[in-house]
């Protein structure tokens, strides 16, 4: 029986072998044929913008899948079953799921939470034509969106719709005029909050297209209000994004490092010094930037002198498990400790990739995630610092569900070993909820997460690790931040507009700890001001400002807060 299994296995790993594997690049054939590719048209997609506002989901979010390609490095695959499936459904596209099955068997790999879909494919390389998740008006309806595939490849590029077949859900596509975009998932990220992030390689390959036609395709599509685009790096042939940073949430951003001067790190640190002095999170603060080493190859060369394109950043979140790449103990320690120490809580666990990073990609190439159906969305902006000055600590969020919610909790403690202790937050307007934890003694830490209960039944916490990887802050004197108290980051509470749409005039409100002085400005979209709506000096309590929209045009615009050095935004869409 030993020898037969054994046999079996090696005739098994060899038929596997025998796929044909397309390079995450264009093959020479491939770029011939690109410029007259027309794209499989699906009949049952839909081809132009879903009907109202919609929301792009967050990879950090909850998911119910995740997909993966059965066509090539099985032995990188085979792992990424076997962790995911503790998270959520795999549904894996291949040619012959026995086949598969008995591989996994073989290899130790439960199948236990597997949808197999048997289709034609054309390569591995799933992040870049899997459809991405997108909900109506931020939590509602679950769709798929797809775009064209930036590769002549048709098997690949028809794959989003058998997804949204087996999940059940419309799909809508970017791939007829006016509409038509070409781009790809390796070359997208976003906040879940209307920020999404590329290289400049969406306008190369986009050249029929002004900027701002691409910018109002994606938010039509995506809900994306705010496009930030990077210069490409001169030694990443495929120019994607996720070879070299990704988002840990809303407000972090792990970005790979090189030596000074080598390779492609000098570009980098241009772009995120571009980031750093032009924008803020999606809260109105300074993005945090966390490094992480990119390493030589095997030979010790970079990229500038030959080697592979070693990348951490390559990683992908899987619900409570984040999955990174692995290539030589000696560097893989310090990737370990970075993103342990950047994602208490998270399992993080790793997978050789040395063979695959030949071909430009790791983990976060050859995955793609699938969100959850009615969702609980939360948007707090976590508590950076705070003083012996203040008599509490506020913290405030927006929270939503379709189904409706229950109740949203703050958990903090002094000491997670000693358990958290429970404040029921105070709804007040517009799916915003408010608390405030008790003050506390010079140098003290104290530990914080929320926890949403929606009336559907389901709980969600942020960070979505809960108790096992809590937010974090110190109390400090009162002579933490120069000029004025560490209090401002949370001296006023900026409430979403309301109505959003709205078709004149809209409200939004906002709350007072005490006297400040503000003032509020209007903008479009790109940045432009249109007006200063009102400035001056405010009573402690709650106030609202009117917007007027009767002399503007249809369109996306953001108010602007501004109070003691600290600005928050809120965003709203007029249509007349």
């Amino acid at each position: 029986m030993f020898w037969r299994s054994f046999f079996f296995t090696i005739m098994l790993a060899g038929s596997l072998a025998a796929q044909t594997l397309l390079p995450h690049g264009l093959t020479p054939a491939e770029r011939s044929k690109l410029q007259t590719y027309l794209p499989p048209e699906i009949e049952t997609a839909y081809q132009t913008p879903p009907p109202n506002p919609v929301r792009a989901m967050a990879e950090w979010e909850e998911l119910s899948g995740l997909m993966i390609t059965w066509a090539g490095y099985y032995d990188i695959l085979k792992e990424i079953v076997r962790y995911a499936q503790d998270e959520c459904r795999v549904y894996i596209v291949c040619s012959d799921s026995n086949q598969v099955k008995a591989y996994l068997n073989a290899n130790g790999v439960p199948v236990t939470r597997i949808t197999f879909l048997i289709k034609p494919f054309d390569s591995i390389w799933c992040r870049d034509y899997g459809p991405t998740t997108v909900y109506e008006q931020g939590t509602d309806s679950l769709f798929f969106d797809d775009w064209i595939y930036n590769r002549p490849r048709p098997n690949d590029d028809v794959l989003p719709a058998a997804l949204a077949e087996a999940y059940d859900v419309p799909l809508y596509q970017m791939t007829e005029p006016p509409y038509d975009l070409t781009a790809t998932g390796g070359n997208y990220m976003t906040d879940g909050n209307g920020t999404a992030f590329s290289s400049k390689l969406i306008l190369d390959e986009n050249s029929d297209k002004t900027e701002a036609q691409i910018d109002d395709i994606m938010y039509q599509f995506m809900g994306i209000d705010r496009y930030i685009k990077f210069d490409t790096l001169p030694y990443d042939d495929i120019h994607h994004i996720d070879m070299h940073m990704k988002l840990l949430d809303e407000e972090r951003l792990l970005v790979g490092q090189y030596p000074d001067g080598v390779s492609d790190g000098p570009q980098i640190e241009a772009n995120i010094q571009y980031l750093l002095d032009n924008y803020k999170t999606c809260y109105g603060r300074d993005y945090e930037i966390i490094r992480i080493p990119m390493p030589p190859d095997k030979y010790g060369k970079y990229p500038d002198e030959g080697g592979d394109y070693r990348t951490y950043t390559n990683s992908v979140f899987i619900n409570k498990t984040v999955i990174i790449p692995l290539y030589e103990e000696k560097y893989d320690t310090t990737a370990f400790r970075i993103y342990r120490e950047a994602l208490p809580g998270y399992r993080i666990v790793g997978i050789n990739c040395d063979d695959i990073i030949a071909l430009d990609g790791a983990i976060h190439c050859i995955t793609h995630e699938l969100g959850a159906r009615n969702p609980v969305f939360i948007a707090h902006a976590k508590i950076r610092s705070a003083t012996t000055q203040e008599t509490s600590y506020r913290v405030a969020a927006v929270v939503r569900s379709s189904a409706g919610i229950d109740s949203v909790l703050t958990y903090w403690t002094t000491d997670t070993t000693a358990g958290f202790n429970a404040l029921k937050m105070t709804y007040t307007a517009h799916d915003s909820f408010v608390t405030d934890i008790p003050a506390q003694a010079q140098q003290t830490e104290v530990f914080y997460y929320l926890t949403a209960f929606a009336h559907n039944g389901k709980v969600i916490s942020k960070p979505l690790v809960g108790a096992r990887g809590p937010w974090k802050f110190t109390v400090e004197g009162p002579s933490v931040v120069a000029g004025h108290s560490a209090t401002a980051p949370q001296s006023f509470v900026l409430q979403e507009v309301y109505p959003n749409p709205f078709n004149n005039r809209a409200v939004c409100t906002f709350t007072l700890k005490q006297p400040a002085h503000l003032r509020f400005t209007l903008y479009s979209v790109d940045g432009k001001k249109i007006k200063v709506l009102e400035t001056g000096a405010f009573s402690a309590g709650r106030h609202k400002i009117l917007i007027d929209g009767q002399q503007l045009s249809s369109g996306i615009y953001l108010l602007r807060a501004e109070s003691n050095g600290i600005t928050q935004y809120r965003k709203m869409v007029l249509v007349k």
